[in-house]
């Protein structure tokens, strides 16, 4: 048995597979997300350790035989957050999440420096790492002198679990620190933030073995002690391994909380101008790109918490198939945005409302408006060479017909609908074990899923859609102008 743990943004998943990686069990855990200033997104990581615990409970009560012969375990995580710890290794203060924005003079400053897009390849985003240890030198110079280590989120949980300091070079990849065509940390870019080399875990492919569980852990989960963890991946590469994007062109298009186009490549292209993610992979010499739109299913969320609904609700308002654009935009961007316009300071808006919009046409106008956010992503992709022929939806926005058939008019391709099943981050986490700690290779484990239906454009509202996109397009330079 093989074990995925998928720290999220909002909760905790761990997921059970047999030996050929079918699902056997899972169970998940919640925590919440502290928001104390404008654009400020942070977490306790004491939440994070309470929810592992919580799940290996509840799959200890569900499976404790299967649980048993887990040979490894993989855990996948949300990037960029900066969990800074002391030489105790006791955490400094609340981790600094990916969706924060506090430190975009920091990132604009590093993003000046010709060498951070030379050797990261890419721009330093404000939600990355580097940057956040910027501002905390410049804003918390007492806690930032205490720093002696800084993990990512899920390295701090394979920390807690092996005692082993340690990451991987798809989460690596987006602090600012790594040379990502090289594969390993910049001295140059980790001095730029007066940072050391000294205060970085050791970077590993994320199939490969960090350490086992500590026995107390293993007593108290119902695991061996000689279960094996390994390093681990990035969420949006563990969410490519677990549907199989591995070879140069096949991607996926999530809406999750955030939304992301990504496609894997065989080679390092960067392109840092586009505002396109170049990270390696979870796996050794394979990379990946992926724009981002920071809102996506978050949008839907916010709209359903002001209108004293909930997403379900919303979404059933509208039919299984789009039918041409609605009059209203919106712009997506409550927390900034990353791909393509690098603009922490940007926020959303409504455009076009009227005295008869209702509780439909706000939904249908987030919908779109996400949509269009996730089509600047692949343009953006596009301009590096990347051209995939289609894409397989993923995330619990693609369980809308009517978001899937407006993103495939959107984008102008088809999108595959995978059979049910897991095929996310928590069973690409699995899928690192099964090479680590089994006797599987990437190519072997890496498997496309099989796909259900295909939701294709009409041809007949393309156009209609790539008008309103273009709309879109300007409303954004509008509102920031003003």
């Amino acid at each position: 048995m093989f074990l995925g743990l998928d720290l999220g943004t909002s909760g905790l998943r761990g997921l059970l597979v047999d030996a050929s990686g079918s699902p056997i069990e899972d169970a998940s855990s919640s925590y919440s997300v502290s928001n104390p200033n404008d654009g400020w997104s942070e977490q306790d990581p004491a939440a994070w350790i309470d929810a592992c615990k919580d799940v290996m409970s509840q799959l200890r009560s569900k499976a404790a035989k299967a649980l048993s012969n887990v040979n490894g375990i993989g855990i996948s995580g949300h990037m960029h957050g900066a969990v800074t710890l002391d030489q105790d290794f006791k955490v400094i203060r609340p981790c600094i999440l990916w969706n924060d924005t506090r430190s975009a003079i920091e990132a604009a400053e590093l993003d000046a420096d010709p060498q951070f897009r030379k050797l990261s390849g890419n721009i330093v985003f404000p939600g990355f790492t580097a940057p956040k240890l910027a501002w905390m030198a410049k804003n918390e110079p007492e806690l930032f002198e205490r720093v002696a280590n800084v993990m990512l989120p899920k390295d701090y949980l394979v920390y807690w679990l092996t005692g082993s300091v340690a990451s991987d070079m798809s989460d690596a990849s987006g602090t600012s620190w790594l040379d990502v065509g090289n594969r390993q940390w910049s001295e140059t870019l980790v001095s730029a933030t007066k940072m050391t080399m000294t205060q970085l875990p050791a970077l590993h492919e994320g199939s490969e073995r960090v350490g086992t569980i500590r026995q107390a852990l293993a007593d108290e989960f119902g695991l061996t002690a000689h279960t094996s963890v390994v390093a681990g991946g990035a969420d949006n590469a563990c969410a490519a391994s677990g549907i199989g994007a591995f070879d140069e062109g096949q991607g996926f298009v999530s809406l999750g909380t955030s939304g992301v186009v990504l496609v894997a490549r065989d080679s390092y292209a960067p392109e840092p101008a586009s505002a396109v993610h170049t990270f390696c992979h979870a796996v050794p010499d394979k990379w990946y790109q992926m724009g981002v739109s920071l809102s996506a299913t978050d949008s839907l969320e916010w709209l359903a918490e002001n209108l004293g609904s909930d997403a379900a609700n919303l979404s059933s308002l509208l039919p299984a198939k789009a039918s041409g654009p609605c009059p209203i935009l919106f712009l997506p961007y409550l927390s900034g945005e990353r791909t393509p316009h690098n603009d922490a300071n940007i926020r959303g808006a409504f455009f076009g409302l009227a005295k008869t919009t209702d509780h439909r046409a706000l939904t249908q106008s987030v919908m779109e408006g996400v949509s269009f956010s996730l089509r600047d992503c692949l343009d953006a992709l596009r301009s590096t060479g990347c051209n995939p022929a289609s894409l397989i939806a993923v995330g619990g926005g693609s369980k809308s017909d009517f978001w899937i058939s407006t993103l495939a008019n959107t984008l102008g391709m088809p999108i595959q609908i995978p059979e049910k099943g897991d095929f996310g981050a928590a069973l690409g986490a699995a899928r690192l074990a099964m090479i680590g700690a089994g006797d599987k290779s990437p190519a072997d484990v890496m498997v496309l899923p099989v796909i259900e239906r295909v939701i294709e454009p009409d041809q007949a509202l393309v156009p209609l859609y790539e008008r309103a996109f273009q709309k879109y397009r300007k409303l954004y330079q509008a509102v920031k102008d003003i």
